[in-house]
């Protein structure tokens, strides 16, 4: 193994990408990729620390120093087989997880230098793989019993992918007709290709998991029975119920919520127009509530769906803006305009009920509220008019009440979200599971990745105990 360097003898190795006067245009992927010897160079800084203290950041645990090493060695193929000892989604967790508040933020180095750029190194690693190796045909013995996962998304994939691999026939049951929750219809092309999750999901169903789309448990399938045809289920539904702001105007034509405006993009290919008709208007000028990664992909796509003028409207300043600085930066670069200290108070529309403007609060920060932010405080007298002919809002989701409200011995907290065993994943209700957005609200891939993991195992750990 080549020796590793001496501590910030090598620089971060930036990982390219296309201009944003060209990616404003298309919604083709933003970074380019590390080439090899970029991917060297980088895994050399790496300390193989006798502590890792970066897998503590890591919720599914990924080898971290072990996949790095064989990286620094040139062994990438190995390197991704390593990953997926624990994590079957590589492509997408390398391209979407918010690994600066993770992994790299507990990583060694980076106490004097950058952190080593774990989340680029699992990227190239994925991707080398899907272009240089064939999936290998899981072999394992089966136990006999059977697991329904009733979601798609991350949490349902994981899940699905670590009870596949103990012995189970598992069944995975979608509502939309399409595999990969919001991996696939709430996260835009250019920062997550479609091809990189369905690539990842044909990989699941190679290893013997069987899906079945356009299966709404609760609706099309009583869940009763369910429970009685499977030995344990497993809840992945994910937080798919957006939150408005119940300020006048929410009705008017040109008011979207950021779920209906991504999915309709992403998952009914609007950002394939003309070659897919999909009912999406092509606005002017939008403006997007709100400052989260959500926000930031909904700005980003109207950018790239022709907007004129796109703004982020934002109740308090860049400093605490929540989405990645990654994002940030990007939406920047490609023009969007930032309105901060400005607090929605109405959106305006014509006779005809289309919207034409949103009617803002100027704000201040005051003293830090219960999470510790500075909490907004209007300014008296102060309101300014954006003009617009789009509102997308992108404050937040909650789980949807489908199934919480057919099962009434399924418990619920009052965020909607079911209440779990915090080491197993086990609800309420015997032989149910539970994980992800739907039971800790709205949050990150690799979070509800983690959380499918720790219920596989609770699901293995119950069903072998009985």
């Amino acid at each position: 193994m080549p020796p590793r360097s001496k501590l910030g003898e090598i620089p971060r190795q930036e990982m390219p990408t296309r201009s944003a006067e060209e990616r404003r245009k298309d919604f083709k992927e933003v970074p380019t990729g590390y080439t090899e010897e970029q991917a060297l160079k980088e895994a050399l800084r790496c300390l193989d620390c006798k502590v890792p203290h970066c897998m503590e950041g890591c919720p599914a645990k990924v080898k971290i120093p072990q996949f790095i090493g064989l990286v620094a060695e040139g062994k990438f193929l190995d390197a991704a087989k390593k990953i997926k000892e624990t994590n079957a989604l590589p492509a997408a967790c390398g391209r979407v997880c918010p690994q600066e508040t993770q992994c790299e933020e507990r990583c060694v180095v980076g106490k004097k230098f950058e952190p080593v750029a774990i989340g680029k190194l699992e990227m190239f690693v994925a991707d080398y793989e899907r272009k240089h190796s064939e999936h290998e045909d899981l072999k394992v013995e089966k136990n006999g019993k059977r697991v329904c996962v009733i979601g798609a998304g991350p949490a349902g994939l994981a899940c699905a992918g670590d009870l596949i691999k103990l012995g189970y026939d598992v069944t995975v049951l979608e509502a939309l007709h399409t595999i990969g929750g919001v991996l696939m219809y709430g996260i835009p092309e250019f920062r997550l290709p479609k091809e990189l999750v369905a690539h990842e999901v044909e990989n699941l169903k190679r290893d013997g998991v069987k899906f079945k789309i356009n299966e709404v448990a609760g609706i099309s399938l009583d869940f009763g029975e369910l429970r009685k045809e499977y030995d344990a289920v497993f809840l992945g539904t994910g937080a798919g119920l957006p939150v408005f702001l119940n300020v006048p105007g929410e009705h008017l034509c040109g008011v979207y919520s950021a779920n209906e405006y991504l999915t309709r993009v992403n998952l009914m290919g609007a950002y394939k127009f003309p070659e897919v008709d999909t009912p999406v208007i092509r606005h002017k000028k939008v403006a997007v509530l709100g400052g989260g990664n959500v926000a930031m992909d909904a700005c980003r796509t109207a950018v790239r769906l022709g907007a004129e003028k796109v703004y982020i409207v934002y109740r308090r300043t860049e400093k605490e803006l929540p989405a990645r600085l990654e994002e940030i930066h990007h939406a920047m670069e490609e023009g969007v305009e930032f309105r901060f200290l400005r607090a929605p108070l109405e959106i305006i529309g014509d006779e005809n009920d289309n919207v034409v403007a949103i009617r803002t609060q100027v704000m201040e920060l005051g003293e830090p509220d219960e999470d510790g932010r500075r909490k907004p405080i209007a300014v008296e007298g102060k309101i300014e008019d954006i003009e617009v002919d789009a509102v997308i809002i992108a404050i937040g989701t909650t789980p949807n009440p489908l199934i919480a409200r057919k099962v009434p011995e399924l418990k619920i907290t009052k965020k909607g979200t079911y209440v779990i065993d915090e080491e197993t994943g086990e609800t309420s209700m015997d032989g149910v599971f539970a994980g992800g957005d739907a039971a800790r609200g709205a949050a990150t891939v690799i979070l509800a990745i983690g959380d499918g993991k720790r219920a596989a195992y609770g699901i293995d750990k119950y069903l072998s105990e009985k």
